[in-house]
């Protein structure tokens, strides 16, 4: 893999990272009424496939969260539209009593005022388009404004692109409209992607051989012209076909090596042929497996096959009981992983689960590692 190519001056950081920055930030405005324009538009760098876009979903989730308003997101990629596009379609203008043309606002721009409301546009693609089109998008960015039409309040501007070194479609963004924006590189991080995956339900055989070969996660080469390589979006891909389509990866080898390249496949199916006779979590529920694994990516794999399992059987106490008896033998980084999710899968089951005895003793001896995710105090 060659030399990872950084953007001069511009502070790097991982998706969740940027996640975190930016929802605290936009929380606080929203939360003290003040107006989005106050805060800078964003532009988000990064490699194709790094988490750019999924980082704006997580935004708004946080969003939606921390102030109970509806958060409507407008993807516009602006490789796709030419300036006019942008601005609206002209109409005479029959009252002015002369000659005058106004504009049509165009749909993707028709926001939600409403206080209820917070909208996000993302200007996606913004450095694969024209330098016209990137013109245009000047007074988004810096006025809030499109034409003469004027975006409201409450809304927040962030656009994305690739850098020119990843030899991705990609111009070179003019300096008049760099310097209105707050830029942020996004990178692949292997630890802030596996929170991400487990809470999106990402097939356990991916997250289990990405902790087992963690440099997979991004083998992007911007010198290698294979068209298929790995990326947290292409792996997202590959774990949608094992979650939809089939989970047997030797079945599904053509299509992975089509999405991730045959070097990554190969190692995959390596791996899953390895390790494909762990117990399973139907199994674990009913109380009989009793074997445990102990190669630290089998068993991380089968932690997130029995948070997965258990998001489908929330109602099933007693299979759940016996899986946290189960992931009690696990090291205490794999179950703290297991038990927090089951925390924050439903807030019945969490208040179900503080009346189980087992976990009630899990909980006393690992309280002091949960990370914040401890919500009351068990009662014996």
């Amino acid at each position: 893999m060659a030399e990872k190519v950084k953007l001069a001056e511009i502070p790097s950081m991982t998706v969740q990272k940027v996640v975190n920055k930016l929802s605290k930030a936009y929380v606080s405005l929203i939360k003290n009424n003040i107006p989005l324009s106050k805060y800078p538009s964003v532009m988000l760098w990064g490699q194709p496939g790094v988490g750019k876009s999924a980082a704006i979903h997580q935004i708004k989730e946080v969003i939606e969260k921390e102030t109970g308003k509806y958060v409507d997101v407008r993807d516009v990629r602006l490789l796709l539209f030419n300036p006019i596009d942008l601005r609206g379609i002209p109409f005479p203008d029959e009252e002015a009593g002369e000659k005058v043309a106004r504009w049509l606002k165009p749909t993707i721009f028709k926001l939600n005022p409403s206080d209820d409301y917070i909208n996000i546009i993302f200007l996606d693609e913004i450095s694969s388009a024209p330098q016209s089109v990137q013109a245009a998008a000047y007074q988004i960015t810096l006025d809030h404004k499109v034409g003469e039409h004027k975006l409201p309040e409450n809304t927040i501007v962030i656009a994305a692109g690739n850098r020119v070194t990843d030899r991705s479609v990609a111009y070179k963004m003019p300096k008049a409209l760099s310097n209105r924006l707050l830029h942020f590189e996004v990178d692949a991080d292997i630890d802030s992607w596996k929170k991400w995956a487990i809470a999106n339900d990402i097939h356990p055989t991916v997250m289990g051989f990405l902790a087992f070969k963690p440099t997979l996660l991004n083998n992007f080469d911007s010198n290698n012209d294979s068209l298929a390589y790995a990326t947290p979006r292409s792996w997202e891909m590959v774990s949608n076909l094992l979650n939809y389509v089939d989970d047997d990866v030797d079945t599904m080898y053509d299509q992975i090596s089509g999405l991730i390249g045959s070097g990554a496949a190969i190692e995959l199916r390596s791996w899953w042929k390895l390790y494909s006779d762990l117990p399973t979590p139907k199994d674990i529920f009913a109380g009989k497996a009793t074997k445990l694994p102990s190669n630290p990516s089998a068993i991380f794999a089968l932690t997130c096959s029995l948070i997965s399992y258990m998001k489908k059987h929330k109602d099933d106490l007693k299979g759940i009981i016996n899986s946290i008896k189960y992931a009690s033998k696990f090291p205490r980084d794999f179950s703290v992983i297991m038990m927090e999710a089951y925390l924050s899968a439903d807030e019945e089951l969490q208040s179900r689960l503080m009346s189980v005895p087992e976990f009630v003793r899990w909980m006393g001896d690992n309280v002091s590692v949960m990370n914040g995710q401890f919500y009351g105090k068990p009662q014996a």
